[in-house]
């Protein structure tokens, strides 16, 4: 199946006169060869009538305009190849626009790009033209790089991470319900079997936070970076606890709010739309926070960190949960398309920092454990959702969108699987001054 939508139909390309074309102008064939070394794994083909590659090669690409030429010379990398793909440009045939998996994984693993020399770029572009090296608009899903950011704040401000979470948060409830479906639970879940459906899997996670908070009725939880109120209504429901929880995003609040008072949980549950640094100050008897780290900078570590500490009561207990970059050497910022299209500002660090900055916030480590299979499991869960249902979620959000999301979580699963990013779980404690952690000998949970 084509990753071009059917009801988007081509992209319209300008017809040239014959006697205006270069004669002796480059194929989008010879342009391919140009960059690529060794045999190719896929069949490439152009708005040209030029073709490379294998004839009978399951996956097939076909760069279908000029732009989506200009595209790829102009932002090498994930960026141009995004542009060209989200804006339609650039088509991929054999897989399922909803999960491009396979795709990927052969583009990884078997397509060797080869930058030429200088020489051989110059020679190219002259005989390509040079008006080939102006970037065409990129399209309206991407976010504007990092420099005209600060004019929404300078990183990791209040209101340019209000702006940064709303990007991607806000995109539509109802898309969100069918890629998420019925928990709106948009973090790893827990598979005690790779046969759990979704729902089972994000309901064994919630208890396993719950475990290890050792929840109980009565109890005051406060979940920052709440999301749709996934672990605030699970907390209520199933743990009799007082849970209040705290988002960015007030297309995510409204929701929960509707679906607590739907559940019939007012009065144990709440989500108000906040930033953490302005959440209640407690003290809480635990706190969870599940997916908001990757948000919040890592030079706001300590910061962050101590704010929880100080709305703990003495004793109380702390559940982080987050993606980590497999290396605690690698750099912290994202990749250009993930920065763009999905999580504008977003930083990931290693399992040692985010441990380190734990224990130096003073608080009291006593388990980690990296759940990165876990979530490969569900990327891989919401991509079938996805495939499922995108004739109706092009039809809310847009096929451009639509796209970025398939792309998306079917290449963050292949890093997952890969080992290139990981999910830790960290549970801590805030000790009182005689070093009372109200921790037992033993866990207290089902690891």
């Amino acid at each position: 199946m084509s990753l071009i939508d059917r009801e988007q139909g081509t992209v319209g390309v300008p017809s040239v006169p014959p006697a205006r074309r270069r004669p002796s102008g480059p194929t989008v064939a010879d342009v391919v060869r140009a960059v690529t070394a060794g045999p190719l794994p896929v069949r490439i083909t152009g708005y040209d009538g030029s073709a490379v590659g294998p004839a009978d090669a399951g996956i097939t690409l076909a760069i279908r305009s000029e732009r989506g030429l200009s595209y790829l010379l102009t932002a090498p990398g994930d960026l141009g190849m995004a542009r060209a793909y989200v804006s339609g440009d650039l088509a991929l045939g054999g897989v399922h626009p909803g999960d491009p998996y396979e795709a990927l994984r052969v583009l990884k693993d078997e397509l060797t790009v080869r930058p030429p020399s200088l020489a051989e770029g110059l020679a190219l572009v002259r005989r390509l033209g040079w008006e080939r090296l102006r970037p065409p608009p990129p399209p309206p899903q991407e976010a504007v790089p990092r420099w005209r950011r600060v004019v929404n704040g300078l990183r990791h401000s209040r209101s340019r991470d209000s702006c940064a979470v709303s990007h991607h948060y806000d995109v539509s409830n109802a898309f969100y319900e069918l890629v998420l479906g019925p928990s709106m639970t948009y973090t790893c879940a827990l598979f005690r079997d790779p046969d759990d459906t979704l729902e089972q899997a994000q309901a064994a996670k919630y208890d396993l936070v719950a475990g290890k908070l050792a929840l109980r009725p009565g109890m005051r939880l406060l979940d920052v970076g709440c999301g749709w109120g996934g672990m605030v209504r699970h907390a209520a429901r199933e743990y009799g606890v007082h849970a209040v929880g705290v988002t960015l995003s007030r297309a995510q609040a409204a929701w929960a709010r509707v679906a607590i008072e739907r559940e019939g949980l007012t009065g144990l549950a709440e989500v108000r739309h906040l930033d953490y640094r302005d959440a209640p100050a407690g003290p809480f008897d635990a706190i969870s926070s599940i997916g908001l780290t990757e948000h919040i900078g890592v030079r706001n570590y300590p910061v962050y960190f101590g704010a929880l500490r100080d709305r703990l009561r003495p004793g109380g207990r702390l559940l982080n949960h987050c993606i980590t970059r497999a290396d605690n050497r690698a750099p912290h910022r994202s990749g250009a398309f993930i920065d763009r299209y999905v999580f504008p500002d977003g930083e990931l660090a290693g399992p040692g920092r985010l441990v380190g900055e734990i224990h130096d916030a003073g608080l009291e480590v006593h388990h980690e454990e990296n759940l990165r299979r876990h979530y490969a499991l569900t990327l891989a869960a919401w991509c079938r959702n996805l495939v499922a249902h995108w004739d109706a979620c092009v039809a809310e959000v847009g096929a451009g969108t639509a796209r970025v999301w398939g792309l998306y979580m079917a290449g963050s699963r292949l890093a997952f699987e890969r080992n290139g990013i990981q999910l830790h779980q960290v549970l801590a404690t805030a000790n009182g001054p005689d070093g009372a952690d109200d921790y037992p000998l033993r866990p207290d949970w089902t690891p």
